[in-house]
């Protein structure tokens, strides 16, 4: 069974950008949340705690930035 992934991003971010290209090069599927595009998404982003990006969840896992080792050690 694979985790739900969500990924909260914005248009002006390097790590985000990163974060997703990792994901799809492992064949992750994921959700993106835009909180520049999505005014509900920064608000979930808000009530968590988080006001920077990229922000991933994974299995209701939370990783704030580009964290690799992190990432990898929560898909398996």
């Amino acid at each position: 069974m694979s985790k739900e992934v969500i990924v909260f991003t914005s248009n002006t971010c390097p790590h985000c950008v990163t974060v997703k290209e990792f994901l799809s090069q492992k064949g992750v599927s994921y959700t993106e949340r835009n909180v520049q595009t999505d005014p509900s998404a920064r608000k979930e982003l808000m009530q968590k705690g988080f006001m920077a990006v990229p922000v991933v969840e994974i299995g209701g896992e939370t990783i704030v930035g580009f964290d690799k080792d992190k990432i990898e050690e929560l898909l398996k």
